[in-house]
């Protein structure tokens, strides 16, 4: 692997931001809406419960978190649709680009375009609203990290299917977020849920994360279970994603759909 060929990647998707308003946009547009529209659930929720400040760190720096997951998640994603939408893709692999070098210049392309949407979204959930993650401790840090990881093997496994099944598959990347939040509990315990929903979210990463957030703001405890268990998970994700997207690749260029790539329908 070679730094180089790694950082022409990530130099790529800088000049198409910086030529692009409307790339820079969406970086935080989204998260900028989510945070205001909660903050003021949470601020009238606050209002008339006895739970005071509370409500704040709960839902509202859940939904930070998970709006940082779903950054992530398409910073991987949109990178790769870039070449795709440019009809650039066989023009890279045409270069001794290795796929491992690929992937890595696509998730630090996702680490830039995600952390810009962090610091907004933070900075205003900070100013407006007064959420301090503070509150969370330096274990915000590890839980952190798992959402990352999650984020990052789910964009890996989004760009899979679009290389294996056509450029109009990425219609089936974009709700991924929304189908696993339910699952994830982001706002309530996995006890809420009904047992075959909860065999499911113990198989995914972020519903340790969200559960052990809330052991930390109401018990001030660690939960190092969750922290163990999320952590695991999200490595095997990582692991899975990029053996798939190897696989999928190796596929595409043996049987020649790589070669057909600017179809617009699913073969």
């Amino acid at each position: 692997m070679q730094l180089s060929r790694v950082l022409a990647i990530l130099l790529r998707q800088y000049y198409l931001l910086r030529g692009s308003m409307a790339r820079v946009f969406p970086l935080f547009a989204w998260g900028f809406i989510n945070i205001v529209l909660w903050g003021f659930i949470t601020r009238y929720l606050n209002q008339i419960t006895a739970t005071g400040g509370g409500l704040i760190p709960a839902f509202l720096g859940a939904v930070l978190l998970w709006e940082f997951l779903s950054r992530v998640m398409l910073g991987v994603t949109t990178a790769f649709f870039e070449d795709v939408w440019a009809r650039n893709f066989l023009n890279i692999f045409a270069t001794p680009l290795k796929i491992s070098e690929y992937i890595l210049g696509l998730v630090l392309s996702s680490i830039f375009t995600s952390t810009v949407g962090l610091v907004v979204m933070l900075a205003l959930a900070t100013a407006a609203f007064g959420l301090s993650l503070l509150v969370y401790g330096a274990m915000i840090i590890p839980f952190v990290l798992i959402l990352f990881l999650f984020g990052i093997s789910l964009g890996i496994f989004g760009a899979a299917m679009v290389m294996r099944f056509g450029p109009a598959s990425e219609w089936f990347v974009w709700p991924i977020p929304a189908i696993i939040s339910p699952f994830a509990c982001v706002f309530y315990p996995l006890a809420t849920l009904p047992h075959w929903m909860q065999s499911v979210s113990l198989a995914l990463p972020p519903s340790y994360v969200f559960e052990g957030m809330r052991t930390i703001v109401a018990h001030g405890t660690v939960p190092v279970g969750d922290l163990l268990w999320g952590s695991a998970l999200a490595l095997a994700y990582i692991a899975a994603a990029c053996w798939c997207f190897t696989r999928v690749y190796r596929y595409a260029v043996r049987v020649g759909l790589i070669a057909r790539y600017s179809a617009e329908s699913i073969s």
